[in-house]
């Protein structure tokens, strides 16, 4: 037997592997502890929630803005009874639990200890995550509510409730993720993050809830969520400055002596942003080379990774997709030596070298935004949105111009016909009437609760908030008392109010195809000279979904293009789209939705412009729209509709021009419908 065989049937020491997770949740909370138990059976060390975005934005799922959003991105948890169900026949004193939730990160962990107390758990046994970042949801993701300051207020008081009560649970996972999905460069990745971890613990430190001696507890739970792109050096790199700054911030900033609690601990989901429409069987080997990356280094080696499915650019992924994906992680872990050794990278020139540019780049990117008093006068002042469009602009401009190579989109299409994307099931779909069951569970839970203690709970909610004391206490008892999502929700936006963020959508030029564009404004010109007035484009996100990269991607190139461009941002009715549409009188209206909700949601915006008589102002939607619904949508009166593959975007722009050209009318639209939204209409260029 040869040396190396010997030592592999020796079982030497290895290293723990990472936690092993995917992420899901859809439907309702039955249908996900029943696929949360097959994953778990399957291998699965742990579980990753995602909620439906009612959930994600506190709102019950019978409200006017969760029409159509039901199930569709995640779980839908109203109150302790869904909770319950979530997590029915899964000990939580034995899980390690992610929850990807963020404004109402407060509650939803209220809940989660109210299940523990039903099943008879301590709390200081739980082990897991609550995301809990508000700065990168004004950035990029758009599951905000509150205001910044009220928002790091509930960050601050889970933080200080957890250390004492919940020692073993990370109060806050401080996301790069959506941030590299928004755009983001490497450095600005490192630097917004860092600077969101400082913002938080600034804030910890001045509450004056933890005491000076226990403050390095708190340091140390503080765990971060990080994205791994396809520029693999990049991002081994990347991950090494990570830990590196952490170690050098909590040291030299907040003077933490012990070395555990200055470790740079992170999860990580792998890039979601360069999965491909086309060719997506491609995908396999992205995830695959993106996982190497955060795995690699044993010095900065990811505590727990999830991997999205091959199949997420074209719908929801079926549990067969996510067993790939599980695999692929165990294979890793159990099949190969990477656990045997120690770091792989350490002493290499190269990586070195690049580590430290890495590290520059974001201590630069840091003092900026330090000198305009933190993260949160940032996010504020619309700084770091406005760079986060502008690098994502540049991204997109270098693949339209083919400067960046992507396999299957701009280089080598040629492609035979998947066999694994035939077929009616080749993603998975919500049932319609999940929403519908869901609604009527909700309306007997409260029918079914003491209304007493529930005014009782949401009163003392409300005092804590206003009286600024910690609302975690108060928010268990309203879980227990049978509160639902909305009702939290509402009391704190009576306190704290809500928050409309900057769109960093601004007049810059950014992209390299200067000819075209030249072109496309020229075609501009003599559209609006045709119209008698300059054409406008109203870009709008009906519904919940906050991933607005696309929308502003559009808004930007419109703009460039001449076009007069209306975009306000995420979280609008239907209602209020038609009326500003027809109100500012917009030649074109481009929606976009990535939440799987388009069909209703488009439906209801072609019926309210037919009901207020401006059925002829054309409508064109962008998203990740299965083909069959690309046939419904057309049906409806859609005039065009685009997904990701659609990566031209002064092609698209010079479609939407023609068509508007086609479609206009002699008969100006009906103006001043009363009622106008507040805030609509703010024209961008």
């Amino acid at each position: 037997m040869s040396m190396e065989n010997q030592r592999s049937a020796a079982k030497p020491d290895r290293d723990r592997p990472w936690l092993i997770r995917t992420y899901a949740g859809h439907s309702s909370a039955s249908a996900s502890n029943a696929l949360y138990r097959q994953n778990l059976a399957k291998g699965q060390t742990g579980l990753s929630v995602a909620f439906d975005l009612p959930t994600q934005t506190g709102y019950d799922s019978d409200h006017v803005l969760a029409r159509g959003e039901v199930g569709k991105v995640g779980v839908p948890v109203s109150h302790l009874g869904d909770m319950m169900t979530l997590f029915d026949g899964i000990p939580l004193d034995q899980m390690n639990t992610s929850m990807t939730i963020n404004a109402p990160a407060a509650w939803l962990l209220s809940l989660y200890i109210a299940v523990a107390e039903k099943q008879g758990t301590p709390r200081d046994s739980l082990q897991g995550t609550t995301q809990n970042d508000i700065i990168k949801e004004y950035l990029s993701r758009g599951t905000y509510i509150f205001p910044p300051a009220p928002s790091l207020k509930l960050i601050t008081d889970v933080a200080a409730f957890t250390y004492r009560e919940v020692p073993k649970w990370n109060p806050m996972n401080v996301c790069s993720y959506h941030l590299q999905e928004a755009g983001a460069t490497a450095e600005q990745e490192l630097a917004y993050a860092l600077a969101t971890a400082i913002a938080v613990l600034d804030a910890v430190k001045a509450s004056g809830q933890v005491p000076e001696e226990d403050f390095a507890k708190v340091v140390g739970r503080i765990s971060f969520f990080v994205n791994a792109g396809i520029r693999f050096v990049t991002e081994i790199c990347k991950m090494r400055a990570f830990c590196e700054l952490w170690d050098e911030i909590t040291r030299d900033r907040y003077g933490i002596a012990d070395e555990k609690y200055r470790r740079f601990r992170y999860g990580v989901q792998v890039n979601s942003l360069g999965l491909t429409e086309q060719q997506p069987e491609n995908n396999v080997y992205r995830i695959l080379i993106e996982m190497l990356s955060v795995v690699l280094s044993k010095n900065a080696r990811a505590r727990a990774v999830q991997l999205p499915a091959w199949n997420e650019a074209l719908g929801l992924p079926r549990p067969w997709d996510q067993q790939w994906s599980l695999r692929l992680q165990q294979i890793m872990a159990y099949e190969t030596d990477l656990l045997e050794y120690d770091d792989l990278f350490d002493g290499n020139p190269a990586i070195e070298r690049k580590v430290g540019l890495l590290k520059d780049g974001a201590r630069e990117e840091l003092a900026k935004i330090d000198a305009m008093g933190g993260a949160i006068a940032a996010v504020d002042l619309g700084y770091m949105k406005q760079e986060l469009v502008r690098s994502n602009a540049r991204r997109l401009a270098y693949i339209e111009t083919g400067l960046t190579k992507v396999i299957g989109v701009n280089a080598y299409t040629e492609t035979e016909a998947s066999p694994l994307t035939s077929g009616e099931k080749s993603i998975l779909t919500v049932d319609d009437m999940a929403e519908q069951e869901q609604i009527e569970k909700l309306k007997e839970w409260r029918a079914g609760r003491d209304q007493a203690a529930v005014a009782r709970s949401l009163a003392d909610l409300e005092a804590a908030a206003r009286e600024d004391r910690n609302i975690m206490e108060s928010s268990i008892a309203c879980a227990h008392a049978g509160v639902t999502t909305g009702e939290w929700s509402e009391t704190l936006r009576q306190v704290f109010g809500e928050y409309r963020a900057p769109t960093g959508i601004t007049s810059m030029i950014v992209t390299g195809d200067a000819e075209d564009i030249k072109k496309l404004r020229s075609r501009v010109d003599e559209v609006s000279e045709k119209l008698g007035e300059r054409m406008k484009m109203l870009v709008g996100k009906p519904g919940l979904d906050g991933h607005s990269n696309g929308a502003e991607q559009i808004a930007v190139k419109a703009g460039d293009a001449g076009i007069d461009v209306l975009y306000d941002g995420i979280r609008w009715t239907p209602d209020e789209l038609v009326r500003n549409a027809i109100d500012e009188g917009a030649h074109v209206i481009g929606l976009s939705i990535l939440s799987g909700s388009h069909v209703p949601l488009v439906r209801e915006v072609v019926n309210g412009l037919r009901a207020h008589g401006a059925g002829h102002i054309p409508v064109v939607v962008g998203g990740i729209i299965p083909d069959a619904d690309m046939l419904v949508l057309r049906q409806m009166g859609v005039s065009a509709v685009y997904t990701p593959k659609d990566y031209q975007l002064v092609r698209v722009i010079s479609e939407i021009v023609d068509l508007v050209d086609r479609k206009s009318t002699e008969h100006p639209a009906p103006r001043n419908i009363e009622g106008k939204p507040e805030g609509a209409g703010t024209a961008i260029y």
